[in-house]
């Protein structure tokens, strides 16, 4: 993958980028870094959405609009710790005050980017930077600009960027007074940091007294890794410690693999009534900055070398953002299987209490024998089914509302048993996730630990839509001519009901008769199912009405564990998987840019 470049359009800038593939990698990269939400509060989350927000502000800010303008001037930002004498470097670099220098702190906060007036077409759109708003400003030509005279910039002003032209900034490079890196204020830090990021290269500002501070170091270990180019600027040196100073300076960026950076002295020297610097203190880094600017190959290369760095390190972070991707996932998938396994449980629970009699006791129970009869109804059960089939038909036929008052006892027993253990499965998987740092993160704004609104209602309609089902099989097995007069004789109702009864007494899947459950309350409606339709048949209605019952409940109970899954949908797997296979790519990209 190597640049190619393209003709500049009349009018504005180039759009002479990296080949088309490598743009759209970049972008991939940046729609995959998006997806990534990392949801759960796992060690080192903090920092790995830190860390994905800046790799996503750094595409934006910087190698995406590099790598489309190669050709574009070089962005150099002027950073440091506070009182470092940034501000006033910068005013020096150009000859007056553009930029506010004094002692109150923190004095810059809204960036101030000077350019020579014939590259003001690189700046004045969003190429680079897009999220800080422009302000434009006028070619410098006054002793103290306009925009110095009033008050300071409000804290506001940090989302924009002022623009200035000025004739004595080299063509080809623009200087960006950046604010504090150690500054009071947390936006300022902020902002500091993201244009640093942005940067062709750093011309970093620190004083004799304040070099070794960890702040700035920090950032300059950060510009080492992106092999970016650096220039330190030692500030207000006294003479009689500039060898010691500048020689110990010298050694900790050869220590830290920063040994190329330029060094700078800018002696302790009284300043003018401006607040200016003379001009022969800072004419090496003048010249410097210059000669960086003189032709577009030199600053070619210059944009190559800190983009193949800053890509590089890209690199590294997406690799990390992968990894905190898989282990979200595998933290998503140990709290998912928590959650499943306590519904699980949950449906197995119900089959059990509708399997083992258990539900033909209380009302159950009641209904049923009002609806068939008690005393010599069971006597004659033994001596003819025949006349057990037409003395149940009277019932039958002629009085139907018992048939539905079984129905309805069994809709309120079972509906109390399938809420019972919703509300179990609920309370349990908010007890597991409660016990782990990224469940009970999930669950801090939610109460999960009982059933859903409305659920009540949903169980009672899926009750009686088994109920119909059940009653439709019956109907369907009836449809045989050897069979339709007895089913007939008997009411689908009776027989749907009968089939419910055999279906509540089946002890782990068993068929044939139960006895010990309610003095033989199934016995009765095996026999009249029997009667009716076989004993093969009764075994297969029975079974198909169970495993309808089975689906219906796992339906139930999957949609009340979906309020917890609804919370585990981290994307992990997906997202992970295209982060990692960016990652051969990007280096593939640094090598070859």
């Amino acid at each position: 993958m190597t640049f190619h470049d393209k003709p500049v359009s009349a009018g504005g800038p180039s759009q002479k980028p990296a080949a088309a593939a490598a743009v759209a990698l970049l972008e991939a990269v940046h729609r995959d870094l998006a997806a990534t939400t990392l949801p759960l509060a796992l060690p080192g989350t903090e920092q790995a959405r830190l860390d994905i927000r800046n790799s996503m502000s750094q595409l934006d800010d910087y190698i995406l609009p590099r790598y489309r303008s190669l050709d574009a001037p070089l962005l150099a930002v002027v950073g440091g710790s506070t009182g470092a004498g940034k501000s006033t470097l910068v005013n020096a670099l150009v000859g007056h005050p553009v930029t506010r220098a004094g002692a109150i702190r923190p004095t810059t906060r809204q960036p101030i980017l000077l350019h020579h007036p014939a590259d003001v077409r690189w700046f004045e759109d969003q190429r680079v930077l897009p999220s800080l708003s422009r302000i434009k400003g006028t070619v410098v030509d006054t002793p103290v600009p306009a925009h110095l005279a009033g008050a300071t910039p409000d804290a506001a002003s940090i989302s924009s960027m002022m623009l200035l032209r000025d004739p004595a900034v080299p063509e080809g490079i623009a200087l960006l007074d950046a604010p504090d890196v150690d500054s009071i204020s947390d936006d300022n830090r902020k902002l500091a940091g993201q244009l640093l990021a942005a940067a062709d290269l750093w011309v970093f500002v620190t004083t004799a007294n304040r070099y070794a501070d960890a702040v700035p170091w920090k950032l300059l270990l950060d510009a080492g890794s992106r092999d970016i180019m650096v220039a330190v600027v030692l500030d207000r040196v006294p003479p009689a410690a500039e060898v010691e100073v500048s020689t110990d300076l010298r050694a900790m960026l050869t220590q830290e693999g920063l040994g190329e950076a330029r060094l700078f002295i800018v002696p302790e020297v009284p300043l003018d009534r401006l607040g200016m610097l003379p001009s022969g203190a800072v004419e090496p880094l003048r010249l410097w900055l210059k000669e960086l600017a003189a032709t577009a190959a030199g600053r070619a290369e210059i944009a190559r070398r800190t983009l193949n760095g800053t890509v590089k390190a890209l690199g590294g972070r997406v690799r990390a953002a992968a990894q905190a991707a898989e282990e979200q996932q595998h933290a998503a998938q140990l709290l998912g299987q928590d959650a499943r396994d306590a519904y699980a449980d949950a449906v197995t629970r119900i089959l059990d209490a509708t399997k083992d009699g258990a539900l033909l006791r209380g009302e159950v129970l009641a209904r049923w024998q009002d609806f068939v009869g008690t005393g010599e109804f069971f006597r004659n059960l033994e001596q003819n089914i025949g006349r057990l089939r037409d003395r149940a038909g009277a019932f039958f036929r002629g009085e139907p509302m018992p048939a539905v008052k079984v129905e309805t006892a069994i809709e309120t027993g079972l509906q109390a048993v399938i809420i019972d253990e919703a509300a179990n499965a609920a309370e349990d998987t908010d007890r597991r996730w409660r016990s782990d740092p990224a469940g009970r993160q999930l669950l801090c704004a939610e109460d999960l630990s009982g059933t859903s609104p409305g659920f009540a209602d949903k169980v009672a309609a899926e009750i009686r839509a088994w109920q119909g089902a059940l009653m439709e099989l019956i109907s369907t097995e009836g449809q045989g001519k050897r069979t339709q007069a007895r089913w007939l004789s008997f009411g689908i109702n009776g027989l749907g009901t009968a089939l419910m009864i055999v279906v509540f007494s089946m002890t782990a899947g068993l068929t044939g008769l139960e006895i010990g459950v309610a003095g033989g309350t199934a016995v009765v409606g095996q026999k009249l199912l029997e009667a009716v339709f076989g004993e093969d048949a009764v075994r297969r209605l029975a079974q198909k009405a169970r495993d309808d019952l089975h689906t219906r409940c796992q339906r139930l109970l999957e949609a009340e564990q979906q309020r917890f899954l609804g919370l585990l949908e981290t994307g992990g797997q997906e997202t992970a998987a295209a982060l990692a296979g960016h990652v051969n790519a990007l280096k593939l990209l640094a090598e070859q840019a």
